[in-house]
């Protein structure tokens, strides 16, 4: 048997933890301590990165947090806003780099403090990219020795790298023990592929391939998050995912408040944005959450104040709208059927032209018709994604 004996478990006063197999354990830690969260995350963002790369093909890399992904990307160009946006000006990036960096970008307050997750073997300029962020550990098929020797000395030596064997397949039957009692299951083995987007239900019936590769990439990030959950995409990562909410509703609202955050980000006033000198990425990331949100108190608002040479002024309410109107394209999933057409009127407010969901709802006839009123595509894949 072997085992990986664990700091600790689900909280510090856990204190007998631990992971084992019976037979070789296709995972080993090459720096720092692990926790039972750190496996958790580390183990389901692995399989999230794993399934893009074999279905969209390119290098795919995820920001996990609390046994959710905060973003999810696959390499894609970054534009210039997108290169600002994202703090990597100046800087080389690999295409694994880059998809890490969308990965963390569409979500940047929740990646604070992040599992992050790579497809790929980790190069140099991923390891100088993580250099630069608030990470906790990284897991990854394999390293080269000088993105290893930089990783090692990241948090003072205790960076968590952990390497995951990439040919592993794991049996088929999976367990899990809650208050004393075993439960089984088949493993969710499900493939997301271009054929759950067969089934086109809208008047409008075109999916073009940019979106078809966001749709899959929304649905199998939700794959891997905790239920209920939905995740807005566009240009090839995430830049929403609502996750945890017992009602749909509250999932679409949550993901795509942050696709709007997103998308401001993007502001020409952000890229202008003057910080003062030795301010660090997380507190021009709070910065501009706060010049983002209208819903900062005053308090809030002389914290993050601070931060800034001259401060930006704000936009007005119907300069936010007018910005906010140029989201457009954005792809929508949701890891089960949309009870009601509430969802797809908030999803319209950010964007969203193109929708699956799982279908079947006793108000499909309601759902699909408040789809054909702001002329979505939607595809019923008919697979449910719970994960829990």
């Amino acid at each position: 048997m072997s085992v990986i004996s664990l700091r600790y478990g689900m909280n510090p006063h856990q204190q007998h933890a631990q992971l084992y197999t019976n037979g070789s354990l296709p995972i080993q830690i090459l720096n720092g301590e692990a926790s039972y969260i750190n496996f958790l995350d580390a183990l389901n963002a692995f399989q999230l990165v794993r399934e893009l790369r074999r279905s969209i093909g390119q290098p795919s890399a995820a920001s996990f947090k609390h046994v959710s992904p905060a973003g999810a990307a696959v390499y894609s160009p970054l534009s210039d806003s997108l290169v600002k946006s994202y703090f990597v000006e100046d800087m080389k990036l690999s295409p694994l780099a880059i998809a890490y960096a969308r990965a963390r970008g569409g979500d940047r307050m929740s990646s604070f403090g992040d599992c992050a997750a790579f497809s790929d073997r980790v190069d140099v300029t991923v390891a100088h990219l993580l250099k630069k962020e608030v990470s906790d550990l990284i897991i990854a098929p394999g390293y080269d020795e000088d993105a290893l020797e930089l990783l090692k000395k990241k948090k003072n030596g205790k960076y968590l790298i952990l390497e995951m064997d990439a040919d592993y397949i794991p049996e088929k039957i999976e367990r899990r023990s809650v208050f004393g009692i075993t439960m089984e299951q088949e493993r969710n083995d499900a493939e997301i592929s271009g054929a759950v987007l067969q089934n086109i239900v809208t008047t409008e019936q075109v999916i073009p391939d940019n979106a078809k590769r966001d749709l899959l990439i929304a649905l199998i990030t939700l794959k891997y998050t905790q239920s209920n959950s939905v995740c807005f995409a566009s240009g090839g990562q995430t830049i929403g995912i609502g996750a945890g909410q017992q009602s749909r509703i509250h999932c679409t609202r949550l993901a795509a408040g942050k696709a709007d955050n997103w998308w401001l980000r993007q502001h020409p006033i952000v890229s202008r944005m003057d910080f003062r000198a030795g301010i660090s990425r997380t507190e021009m990331n709070n910065a501009i959450d706060g010049w983002t949100n209208e819903d900062f108190t005053s308090a809030e608002e002389m914290q993050w104040r601070h931060y800034f040479n001259a401060v930006p002024e704000r936009l007005t309410k119907s300069e936010k709208q007018k910005w906010l109107a140029g989201l457009k394209e954005v792809s929508y999933a949701s890891d089960a059927f949309l009870p009601f057409r509430d969802n797809i009127d908030r999803s319209a407010q950010s964007g969203v032209k193109y929708v699956v969901q799982t279908g079947s709802s006793l108000r499909d006839k309601q759902v699909i018709e408040a789809a054909n009123e702001y002329g979505m595509v939607m595809a019923c894949s008919g697979i449910r994604l719970f994960h829990h």
